[in-house]
């Protein structure tokens, strides 16, 4: 329907705003937008006061309150006519005037390209939205309307603009609950982006319709002599077609012929108590037969978006299958209008701006989610609205905690996907995943009602580059990039240390220690701040670490570099002496007899303590090693690694991975790429499809296990890596 007069408003208005300051507020921002707009058209020809007007009608029908009726109507005053949101606020108040801001246009901001701009609309509208939800509610209406009026625009920005609403501006009324919204915008954009399919589906209704609706009359009137025999009266029963989105989506997304939706008529019975909808359920079930797994209780469990029904889809006697939904009045409101139901005007209500956004984020999960998202700061437009429309707008699946919580998940979400929601740690820590009490991989894909439990492990090694094709949201994906960055440049940071440590001992100088303002002094112009950046810069071979000593001996203390080197020397003598065998420092002792822990390999670079056995001398432990708690505390003694041990040691490592026939010959490329032995190797795989590698190699240290571990998790088939027989700790 269209309106052209602000008599048209009023009487809308009129059925729930009653005071004369309120509709005296309305007829002003009426009459000042119809005077700021004066002599603008639209493309169709009509004034343009015509589209704000038509605005302010839609929020009128949801309901809403004089300051949003006000908002619609001047919403695209400042961005079309000489007045500013300053001289906005002092003529109608600061709440309308935040309100048409947030709706605002950016489009006369310059954009590097078409693309962008539009991201950028969608950024501002979200945040804007996240700041006070009135904004998207009108931004919805004017969306609504300017799809009504899409026709007098060119074909090629139809398309565009109908692509868009099906992509950001329906999804967010289905957010909202507000289906009459949602599936206008879905139907009148699916007419432009696809019109063949559009009337190829809309000429099947046509045709099919008439043996369809006998159908449902039959059993509508067979539904109300059931109910009357239980004295049920006061209710309304009536038929439901689908949209042609819906009908859509299930022919391309699933497909399915037109003949095999069987919801494309449904019967709608609405009543007073949520007794009744259980009552009548019953009733339902007793008379028709019931097509399994095709019953949801959302009255129980409501959907985000506040609805709540019961639905079941049953068989009749003829074998017409059907689908029932059952409800109450509130209910069938909220289901029709969503969140503007809920906060629909209520005249001597006092009703502040905080006091609603409390009470929808309170109501609304999703929303508050977006409250959170909206105040981290992101720099990048496309990302965020990436985000958004995939964690946020897109058909979700939900899925539960293992103490009952409901998370939900962008549909094809996976155990990595849940344990980044939950917490990032977790997410970095994850080792397996348990759906259902079943050990599930890690690939799985999550469905609705799964429970799910994460397990953790404080020693895993972490993301893999594979997790990044695993995960399917942008906010796991996200936090896996950040992991693997930083490790990757903490991998660098220790490696150039290590370059530099080597060449001060080729130096013949041992005691050295360089500072952030040596680094920034000497070696500004390669673009070096910190000392982190100046081994970052030698381990990427662009600072050689030749150029640091020869830098840093200028600067030493005490005499010449021949004087230091002799007080080394002399220092030297009083150093602690090494085991050539294990290349452990033990102090006080000469020639200790020591052996490595077999149980948990120690290597160089790791923390390790020795206990002293009984006849055998000392055994090197790993500090996290399972045995440590077992052992009698007044045994164990400190220990430390050797500067150069000049040797290798072996090290055993279990390696998790989907099954795949190249798997053992990839793992044995890497290691041998990365200068090491294999000692030993074996692989099993349970009735998950999940191999589990058992790795045994020769090692120099710590850092070269750590590169090699990097590597092997580039395999795509590999999603963990652990170290054999050290502490963990579980979680769910």
């Amino acid at each position: 329907m269209i309106y052209h007069t602000l008599d048209d408003l009023l009487k809308l208005t009129g059925e729930y705003i009653h005071k004369e300051e309120s509709i005296e507020l309305i007829t002003k921002a009426f009459n000042r937008a119809n005077s700021l707009h004066e002599g603008q058209f639209r493309k169709s020809g009509e004034p343009y006061i015509i589209h704000p007007l038509n605005v302010a009608c839609i929020l009128a029908n949801l309901h809403a309150g004089p300051q949003t009726i006000c908002a619609g109507l001047l919403h695209d005053v400042v961005e079309d006519t000489p007045i500013t949101k300053e001289e906005l606020a002092k003529e109608f108040g600061n709440e309308i005037a935040e309100i048409v801001d947030g709706v605002t246009k950016v489009g006369q901001l310059k954009f590097a390209s078409l693309e962008q701009k539009q991201v950028e609309n969608h950024q501002h509208m979200l945040l804007a939205m996240a700041k006070d939800i009135r904004v998207i509610i009108v931004k919805l209406a004017d969306r609504l309307h300017n799809i009504r009026t899409l026709s007098s625009l060119a074909e090629e920005k139809r398309v565009r603009i109908a692509r868009e609403t099906l992509e950001i501006y329906a999804p967010l009324a289905h957010k909202l609950g507000m289906f009459r919204i949602k599936a206008e915008l879905e139907d009148s954009s699916l007419n432009y982006v696809e019109p063949v399919f559009y009337n190829k589906i809309l000429t099947q209704i046509k045709s099919d319709n008439s043996a369809r609706i006998q159908n449902v009359d039959h059993t509508i009137d067979e539904i109300k002599k059931i109910l009357a025999k239980e004295g049920l009266e006061n209710y309304q029963i009536k038929g439901r077609i689908k949209n042609i989105y819906s009908i859509y989506k299930k022919m391309v997304k699933q497909n399915k012929d037109f003949k095999d939706i069987y919801d494309i008529l449904a019967i709608r019975i609405i009543v007073n108590t949520i007794t009744e909808c259980y009552q009548v359920l019953g009733l339902i079930h007793a008379h028709y037969t019931p097509v399994p797994k095709r019953f949801k209780d959302y009255i129980a469990v409501p959907k985000p978006n506040l609805y709540q029904s019961l639905h079941t889809t049953v068989i009749s006697e003829d074998g017409f299958t059907f689908e029932v939904q059952i409800r109450t009045v509130e209910m069938d409101d909220i289901a029709e209008n969503g969140i503007a139901a809920h906060w629909a005007y209520k005249e001597n209500v006092e009703y502040s701006k905080e006091r609603e956004q409390f009470e929808i984020a309170s109501k609304l999960k999703w929303y508050a989610e977006l409250l959170q998202f909206s105040e981290e700061k992101n720099e990048d437009a496309k990302d965020y609205v990436d985000t958004v429309k995939e964690e946020i707008l897109s058909t979700n699946v939900y899925v539960y905690t293992p103490t009952g919580d409901v998370i939900d998940l962008p549909r094809g979400a996976t155990p990595l996907d849940f344990a980044y929601k939950i917490h990032t740690n977790i997410g970095n820590k994850t080792v397996g995943a348990i759906v259902n009490n079943h050990i599930v991989p890690l690939d799985y894909e999550l469905q609705n009602g799964d429970i799910i439990s994460i397990k953790t492990n404080k020693n895993s090694f972490g993301p893999s580059e594979n997790w990044l094709r695993i995960a399917k949201t942008t906010h796991a994906r996200h936090k896996i990039k950040n992991f693997l960055n930083k490790q990757n440049k903490d991998i660098l940071i220790i490696h150039g240390k290590e370059l530099i440590d080597e060449e001060f001992r080729q130096s013949k100088i041992t005691s050295y220690e360089l500072t952030e303002e040596f680094a920034k002094k000497n070696f500004s112009k390669n673009n070096v701040n910190s000392l982190e950046d100046l081994y970052l810069e030698v381990a990427k071979s662009n600072v050689s670490a030749k150029t640091i000593v020869s830098k840093y001996a200028p600067e030493l203390e005490n005499g010449t570099i021949e004087q230091t080197i002799s007080r080394q020397i002399e220092r030297n003598n009083r150093i602690l002496t090494t085991n050539s065998e294990t290349g452990v420092v033990v102090e006080g002792l000469s020639s200790p007899q020591l052996k490595l822990g077999s149980c948990c390999n120690p290597i160089p670079g790791d923390e390790i303590v020795g206990y002293v056995t009984k006849g055998n001398g000392i055994a090197v432990h790993n500090i996290n090693c399972k045995n440590i708690n077992s052992f009698q505390k007044e045994r164990l003694i400190p220990l430390s690694w050797a500067t150069n041990p000049g040797r290798k040691y072996p090290v055993s490592i279990t390696i998790y991975a989907t099954s795949n026939l190249n798997l053992l010959v990839e793992i044995m490329n890497v290691v041998s790429i990365n200068g090491s032995s294999i000692l030993a190797i074996s692989a099993n795989s349970n009735t998950n499809f999940q191999s589990i590698v058992k790795l045994k190699v020769m090692i120099n240290n710590s850092f070269d296990l750590e590169k090699m571990i990097v590597n092997l998790k580039k395999i795509k088939y590999i999603y963990n890596i652990e170290r054999d027989n050290l502490i963990s700790i579980e979680k769910e």
